[in-house]
């Protein structure tokens, strides 16, 4: 279906692609995969929103992108902090007085491997981060989105999502031992279920919803590695049974933007995408390629909104 895959970069999905008039939002825009990403859509002439955590880090990344585009673009550096439901509601509330619409939402910001914590709304804090936050986001948004529709919300998943289904009983961690990485795999099933539940809902009004596996990026999301949590890593990696290969920040960028752009994806929704295609359903519990099948279950999908919006009282 595409022409892209692995080596591809942004600039390769996008090039001959004008964005003028395009609006975005992308969060985690500081650095890494969300810097590169807006890079990459306002060099081809959207306009782009960027959500940050810490405005001058924000401003500094805007410095650094209109740095690396040889011609005039625009950007804006918003706070937003997705482990406050009322930075997200402040966020949503201040975007929504200032646009009457949203082409594209790009849910990227996130944590990894988070050592135990909660959010300031008091949910584990991978969970609230990385789902909770975006959750909201994208809902409080939705009616921009379906203003300007066509249009698309691309949820950034991980591989991560093949070590454990979400716990719709014990999200918290309550009744079982915090364990980093299950509560990161947690969450980016819940990254790709929210996708599936997002386009089912807002597909009749034109608005489609993709989950996106960037791939393996050395970047600022490793962070909360520890020793002990990078050796759990390291065990997973090799009782897959395959070589794993990294990608670099560019080529990380690339699924998000064709996923954002693509044509061929018109008529598709909900779906997992990786190396710029769809990812085949697997059973089978690797981490280098395809998607678990609970992470596309429409039912499970469901049973996640469900008690989303009734955590973040939507």
């Amino acid at each position: 279906m595409s022409t892209f895959g692995f080596s591809s970069t942004a600039d390769d999905v996008l090039a001959g692609v004008d964005l003028t008039g395009r609006l975005a939002v992308v969060t985690g825009a500081s650095t890494g995969l969300g810097e590169e990403t807006t890079r990459a859509l306002a060099a081809h002439g959207a306009e782009v929103v960027m959500a940050v955590r810490d405005l001058d880090r924000g401003e500094a990344a805007a410095d650094r992108i209109r740095a690396a585009v040889d011609h005039p673009i625009e950007l804006h550096v918003r706070e937003l902090d997705l482990a406050s439901l009322d930075s997200v509601r402040a966020f949503a509330d201040g975007f929504l007085t200032e646009n009457d619409r949203l082409d594209l939402l790009i849910n990227n910001a996130g944590l990894m491997a988070a050592p135990y914590g909660t959010t300031k709304d008091g949910f584990e804090l991978q969970f609230g981060t990385n789902h909770l936050g975006h959750f909201l986001l994208g809902t409080l948004l939705a009616p921009a989105l379906v203003a300007s529709a066509p249009s698309r919300l691309v949820s950034l998943t991980s591989r991560g999502h093949a070590v454990s289904d979400v716990d719709l009983e014990d999200y918290g961690f309550e009744r079982t031992d915090y364990d980093a990485w299950v509560a990161y795999g947690r969450s980016k099933t819940a990254n790709a279920l929210f996708a599936v539940a997002f386009d089912r809902r807002y597909v009749g009004d034109g608005v489609h919803a993709y989950s996106v596996h960037p791939g393996g990026i050395h970047t600022e999301l490793a962070r909360h590695l520890t020793d002990e949590t990078l050796g759990a890593l390291r065990r997973r990696l090799e009782a897959s049974g395959r070589q794993f290969q990294w990608k670099t920040i560019p080529q990380g960028a690339a699924t998000t933007v064709w996923a954002a752009t693509a044509p061929e994806l018109d008529s598709k929704g909900g779906h997992y995408l990786e190396d710029c295609g769809v990812a085949e359903i697997t059973d089978e519990p690797v981490l280098d390629t395809g998607v678990r099948a609970y992470a596309q279950d429409p039912q499970r999908a469901e049973a996640l909104w469900e008690l989303s919006a009734r955590l973040v009282a939507v």
